[in-house]
């Protein structure tokens, strides 16, 4: 191919799809939704589209309809798995918690993804310490615990055809947690990095593998006054900080043009 030509293809290559992250929220944590979505933009590589999956929504849209139980620690305990649905169960797209800090580029997460699993997650071995965690919400324990806290969706896998509206609506929490509408073999795995537990997972200084890349402060962050000074909350705080600085900039920004405007107007009205 001439060089004429190369350029000519490369002048007309379609944009790179956003890889499509959905982030649960809740109003108790906002801060940590806030936090979540600016590490994940501040360290990405590649175009990101990040949609909050906010409970009040999904039921005012007729969505979702399961009444809440006792054990539900956040909001998006069970509407995590819409995220096929959302996603209209084309291509791949990841869900996570809102208590993560992401230290790490994505896209290396991104590029792990294999079509040949329906999902792919971290596979931890966990029990909680704790009877309770955040801002004193029940502590569960229940095998494959944490494994639905960051999830790499295949969306188009056959299998998850089954997280329908009824289904996320209806299934138990057993069912939906612990993966069982697929086969163990239909399930990936991705290093424990990208899910880092605070207070069970352990960096060894000597093994640069074992550094994390995305930080879970599974029993509560900063955020929470129980927690304000849990492992790497100095961390969580950064992030915070820089989020208000450009929040607080965009909000100045946005004030001086409105300014100007009004100033404009005023030009224009006078010389009328």
């Amino acid at each position: 191919m001439s060089s004429t030509k190369a350029a000519a293809a490369a002048a007309v290559a379609p944009e790179p799809q956003p890889f499509r992250i959905f982030i649960g929220y809740d109003p108790r944590e906002d801060a940590a939704y806030e936090v979540c979505r600016h590490s994940l933009l501040n360290h990405s590589s590649i175009p990101l589209e990040i949609h909050p999956i906010r409970q009040s929504e999904l039921r005012a849209s007729g969505l979702y309809t399961r009444e809440r139980g006792p054990t539900e620690s956040t909001e998006f305990s069970f509407t995590r798995f819409l995220t096929p649905h959302l996603a209209g169960f084309t291509g791949w797209a990841m869900f996570v918690d809102c208590d993560f800090l992401y230290l790490s580029d994505i896209q290396n997460l991104v590029s792990l993804t294999d079509d040949r699993f329906a999902v792919m997650c971290v596979k931890h071995d966990y029990t909680p310490k704790e009877s309770t965690k955040m801002d004193g919400a029940v502590q569960t324990v229940y095998p494959r615990k944490n494994w639905s806290s960051m999830v790499l969706y295949n969306c188009a896998h056959p299998k998850n055809k089954v997280l329908s509206l009824e289904t996320v609506s209806s299934q138990t929490g057993a069912f939906l947690h612990r993966f069982s509408w697929l086969e163990d073999d239909e399930i990936g795995e991705v290093p424990f990095v990208w899910n880092f537990l605070v207070g069970h997972n352990a960096v060894d200084p000597k093994d640069p593998s074992t550094q994390p890349c995305a930080i879970h402060y599974t029993t509560g962050g900063p955020w929470f006054e129980r927690y304000k000074d849990c492992d790497f909350a100095d961390l969580w705080l950064k992030e915070l900080e820089e989020y208000e600085k450009e929040k607080q900039k965009k909000g100045d920004e946005k004030e001086k043009i409105v300014k100007e405007g009004k100033e404009e107007n005023g030009i224009a009205a006078s010389a009328v």
